[in-house]
């Protein structure tokens, strides 16, 4: 197993998508952020990422989260929140 910790930005999320929308595409961003960086195809949040990111609601995101990211056998990414 493999361990790393990654700073995913999520400034352009709330600059380029309405309020209404941003919590959604701030974990579809997360999501992608992690296949690139990892080349996995699978990847599991655990449950503190979406709280930290729904947090303040669902306009409100914080602008970067810090993610602790362990890569397991048969190509499975799971992340887990920093704090």
């Amino acid at each position: 197993m493999e361990e790393r910790i990654y700073t995913i930005p999520l400034r352009d999320v709330t600059n380029r998508s309405i309020s209404t929308k941003r919590a959604p595409r701030a974990i579809k961003k997360i999501r992608e952020f992690l296949k690139r960086h990892t080349k996995c195809e699978i990847v599991k949040l655990d449950r503190s990422i979406n709280e930290k990111i729904w947090e303040r609601g669902i306009s409100k995101i914080p602008p970067r989260v810090r993610v602790k990211v362990i890569k397991e056998d048969d190509n499975v990414v799971r992340a887990v929140l920093v704090e």
